[in-house]
């Protein structure tokens, strides 16, 4: 069978339809780094979806839960071979996603006989100052986009602009400011995706908007809980990688209770 420019331009038309569609309910992953280190948050009802991957290195995804571990596995055995073979200090963001992860992606996905994975990937490393963490997001078509300061994925495109255009302040200077702007990120990025109410935003002041979000975040932790880790920075630990448990997260999370 012979194919033409249309049958491949249509083929990759379906195999973002259907990889969108299937992406949409995905809860969101933030990432924004602070003075001590780098946050990286989601909301999770089942399956932990955040994961150290070498000294400096971790991971977040939207998408289907196999898809998610196949990567972060090939990502820890490649950073682990390029740290033997050569030195820690090569293993960096750039060499993971640029030359290991995301070729493989764009091979799979122009495969018309194979079936495209389905997520949107985040990666941060962590630098020696705020201004030197660097983040890579990986798209299921194998594309990278990389940022400093945060890093985002969504359920959708609308969804990250929003979520982007949310971080787009000043610095975070603790721990506490990057929960908050992380926690409510989250929100507007899910309550995007979801299509809840947003046509109604234009005509609400900003403390109401922010109230609408307050209120979504108190739903969604009825239903899913808070995963998130920490890099740190100016740890003393082998691994800078740390979750964070309940004690230190409800206080953050008070605020949206009851």
């Amino acid at each position: 069978m012979v194919y033409t420019p249309y049958d491949w331009n249509q083929n990759l038309r379906h195999r973002n339809e259907y990889v969108e569609d299937r992406l949409r309910d995905g809860s969101p992953v933030v990432a924004i780094s602070f003075d001590e280190g780098i946050l990286l948050l989601t909301i999770r009802k089942t399956q932990r979806k955040v994961f150290e991957l070498y000294d400096r290195l971790m991971f977040s995804a939207v998408g289907n839960q196999a898809d998610i571990e196949a990567i972060r596995i090939a990502a820890i055995d490649f950073a682990h071979q390029e740290g033997f073979i050569r030195s820690p200090d090569d293993v960096t963001i750039q060499r993971l996603v640029g030359f290991a992860i995301s070729p493989a992606i764009k091979n799979l996905y122009s495969d018309q006989f194979r079936t495209p994975l389905v997520l949107r990937a985040l990666f941060a490393e962590l630098g020696h100052a705020p201004e030197e963490d660097l983040y890579y997001t990986l798209n299921y078509d194998g594309e990278f986009l990389s940022s400093y300061r945060f890093g985002v994925v969504g359920g959708s495109e609308k969804a990250e602009e929003r979520m982007v255009e949310r971080l787009q302040k000043d610095g975070m200077p603790s721990l506490e400011d990057a929960m908050r702007a992380a926690l409510k990120a989250w929100a507007d990025g899910r309550r995007t995706a979801m299509h809840s109410d947003l046509e109604d935003d234009a005509d609400l002041s900003p403390e109401e908007i922010e109230a609408k979000l307050s209120d979504f975040l108190k739903e969604a932790l009825k239903a899913g809980q808070v995963e998130a880790a920490i890099l740190e920075r100016n740890s003393s630990r082998e691994s800078k990688f740390r979750l964070l448990g309940a004690s230190e997260l409800e206080p953050h999370l008070a605020a949206y209770r009851g």
